[in-house]
């Protein structure tokens, strides 16, 4: 059984990896292909990048507020660059806090809520425990600021998601522009081919954001925003249990019940 000293472990800062290697693997093959083809100045045309992303941009902008998009924005960078909190180590934390409150009194606690300011909802918790509010009460209120911060995530997800519906449908549109421009002015060889680029080029540019940039984005999103609310449940569940004065033992089985099989944790075995 461990000792009641408590070893806290801040959340590591950490670049996603599969993310920036996901990208560069996905634009490189594309490049790839498009420089074997000997031609990579035609695939870059100014008004055809000009609809497809600045097109999408304002109109994704139209389904939200000004201050969602630039809140979303932080978020999204999460993708590329985030705070990596491992499921098992947050168990063991809070039964380490749970087992020092038993053996000493929830007034002992007061000890070590400096360590806990990396984990805002650790905090809030261990500090509302401290104050005598009553487990249920505790439960109550970490569950607010999760369905907040859930809610957040959502949010930037579903702008990402939203872009990458626009995105084809820009496309399309400068498709259509390109073709207008092309049939209008069949009298004029010179320009055709220009006309006929925009109109192929911002369906692949389209095609490539949506499908290449935006969905996995959001798809990132939702998995780091999930892994984020295991942890916050565990630290929910640890401040409600040690509110309640219930034994730590109990509380490693009910956290080990919402863990993977491969991240329970057996503490007090």
């Amino acid at each position: 059984m461990a000792d009641s000293t408590i070893h806290i472990t801040k959340a590591k800062a950490a670049t996603d990896i599969a993310t920036i290697v996901g990208l560069l693997g996905a634009f490189g093959f594309v490049i790839y292909a498009i420089v074997s083809g000997g031609t990579p100045g035609s695939f870059i045309n100014g008004p055809a990048i000009s609809i497809v992303l600045f097109g999408t941009l304002f109109v994704t902008m139209m389904c939200f507020s000004l201050q969602e998009m630039g809140r979303s924005f932080k978020i999204i960078l999460k993708t590329i660059s985030y705070t990596s909190r491992d499921p098992s180590e947050a168990a063991i934390q809070v039964l380490q806090i749970a087992e020092l409150a038993r053996r000493q009194g929830v007034l002992s606690l007061q000890s070590v809520l400096a360590q806990l300011e990396s984990e805002p909802l650790l905090h809030k918790g261990m500090t509302m425990v401290v104050d005598g509010t009553p487990g249920e009460e505790v439960v109550a209120i970490l569950k607010k600021d999760m369905f907040s911060t859930v809610l957040r995530h959502q949010k930037s997800a579903g702008i990402l998601k939203k872009a990458a519906e626009f995105a084809p449908a820009m496309g399309l549109i400068g498709t259509l522009i390109g073709l207008v421009q092309m049939l209008g002015n069949l009298e004029d060889p010179s320009s055709i081919g220009p006309a006929m680029a925009v109109a192929l080029l911002t369906t692949f540019y389209g095609a490539v954001l949506a499908n290449m940039v935006f969905s996995p984005m959001a798809a990132k999103l939702d998995r780091n925003s999930a892994e984020e609310s295991m942890v916050n449940n565990i630290y929910v569940m640890g401040a409600a249990s040690i509110g309640r004065q219930e034994n730590p033992r109990r509380l490693e089985m009910m956290l080990n019940s919402i863990l993977p099989p491969a991240k329970r944790v057996e503490y007090f075995d």
